[in-house]
């Protein structure tokens, strides 16, 4: 009997999703473990755009190398889940559960991700340009060498989060916490970073030309080598000459009364960010796309089979 019902329920799952998906489905596999209490594993690829995944629990599902723009999963639980290859381009992330997630060569330009969960979340040469990351708790995430160009931080939370090598040109990101985070070699240039909290972030070689950092706090924040050419940083709160000194200043960065700009005493300039490359498709998802396609495949024969066969018990 318990094999039955689990059996059923995977048969549901597999229907459902197929169902959802718009003009090219997508693939939808379940993996189901051997004890119906536990949760299965559930993968995605090939085209389900616009779908609506609301409220879902995907926990530690894989959406591999495939087409997901304006796909809706807010409140959705996908922790640990993996997102590579795939393209999230306008999607709906609000306040959805992204803990411990993984993210790799993915597309997420002008996705929604306001007051998602994303603390310890893994992120790596993706593009964010444009998204919504207002308010979301990110604290130990990992965006390295992310695009989150023109992106709105507002508010966000990431205490301790990694963006080395990312490009946060133009955002906007007024009240941000950026305590103990790492943003080396990252380019905050041209960013509103208005009563941002700098406090024990390290900052070498960073990019902060031509931003606003009224009332931003800077106490014990590593600069060294960071370029401060046109920031205005005469409302930054923390700030010492030692550090303006470590940093890139010149007379067109606007200090607090009593600092001066010492120039660049280490000679170096910071490197531009790399762009995060398009985001590929690895051999091994080509490899799994297959195989699952497969699997799919058969498993509808089943779903059928099980449909039909239901609906004659329900006529007798």
């Amino acid at each position: 009997m318990g094999d039955t019902v689990h059996m059923s329920r995977t048969l549901s799952t597999l229907l459902a999703l197929a169902l959802s998906a718009s003009a090219a489905p997508a693939w939808a596999v379940t993996v189901a473990a051997g004890d119906p209490d536990v949760a299965r594993t559930v993968s995605f690829g090939g085209s389900c755009q616009h779908c609506e995944f609301s409220g879902r629990k995907l926990t530690d599902a894989a959406f591999v190398g495939g087409q997901f723009s304006n796909t809706t999963l807010v409140n959705s639980d996908l922790r640990g889940a993996r997102l590579v290859g795939s393209n999230f381009s306008s999607a709906n992330f609000e306040r959805a559960d992204l803990r411990g997630a993984q993210i790799v060569g993915s597309t997420f330009k002008n996705a929604h991700f306001r007051g998602a969960a994303l603390s310890g979340l893994e992120a790596r040469g993706s593009n964010f340009a444009g998204a919504d990351l207002a308010e979301v708790s990110g604290a130990s995430a990992q965006f390295d060498v992310c695009d989150l160009r023109g992106a709105d931080l507002t508010r966000a939370r990431f205490s301790g989060a990694e963006f080395h090598n990312a490009v946060l040109a133009g955002v906007g990101a007024e009240g941000v916490d950026f305590s103990r985070a790492e943003l080396i070699n990252a380019d905050l240039s041209r960013g509103n970073f208005e009563r941002a909290n700098f406090g024990r972030a390290d900052l070498t070689r960073a990019n902060l030309s031509y931003g606003s950092f009224d009332g931003a706090d800077f106490r014990r924040a590593d600069l060294d080598g960071a370029l401060l050419h046109g920031a205005d940083l005469s409302g930054a709160r923390g700030l010492t000459q030692g550090q303006i000194e470590d940093a890139c200043a010149d007379n067109s960065t606007r200090l607090p009364p009593g600092l001066k700009a010492g120039g660049c005493h280490r000679g170096v300039s910071p490197p531009t960010p790399p762009t995060p490359p398009t985001p590929p498709i690895p051999p091994s998802a080509i490899r799994h796309i297959h195989e699952a396609v497969a699997r799919t495949r058969e498993a509808l024969v089943h779903a059928r089979q099980a449909v039909n066969e239901a609906l004659a018990d329900r006529k007798r």
